[in-house]
């Protein structure tokens, strides 16, 4: 939920920005980038949630020491290893949920525009 709850006004807010920018509605490509940048940025930032839910789904740390539950997961990590394993596979979750995003958002943009043009008929 935190995710979407960043990815979804940031895409909407690029499209306005855009769409005002040039005078002119966006092609579906165009809001595609917009919401492969919007994903990447949202995908991020939540790095550190997909980190605590991974650390909570294995239930226990490489020695074995069971956690205990959320806050005890970010005092452990930092404690043990530094604030930077909070952002651990930041890399490819950007690159993936980029990539993503673009397919997903050119799709329903295509989708969209077709359903509206059929519907205005």
């Amino acid at each position: 939920i935190p995710f979407s709850a960043i990815q979804f006004p940031i895409y909407e807010r690029m499209k306005l920005a855009w769409k005002n920018a040039q005078d002119a509605p966006l092609a579906p490509w165009q809001a595609a980038a917009c919401g492969s940048i919007a994903g990447g940025f949202s995908a991020a930032v939540t790095t550190p949630l997909d980190v605590i839910k991974t650390r909570l789904m294995l239930g226990a740390d490489a020695e074995g020491v069971k956690y205990t539950g959320t806050v005890d997961v970010v005092q452990r990590v930092i404690k043990d290893e530094g604030a930077k394993k909070m952002f651990s596979g930041i890399q490819p979750r950007v690159m993936w949920i980029s990539i993503g995003g673009f397919v997903f958002f050119g799709a329903y943009e295509n989708a969209r525009k077709y359903i509206t043009a059929a519907t205005e008929k």
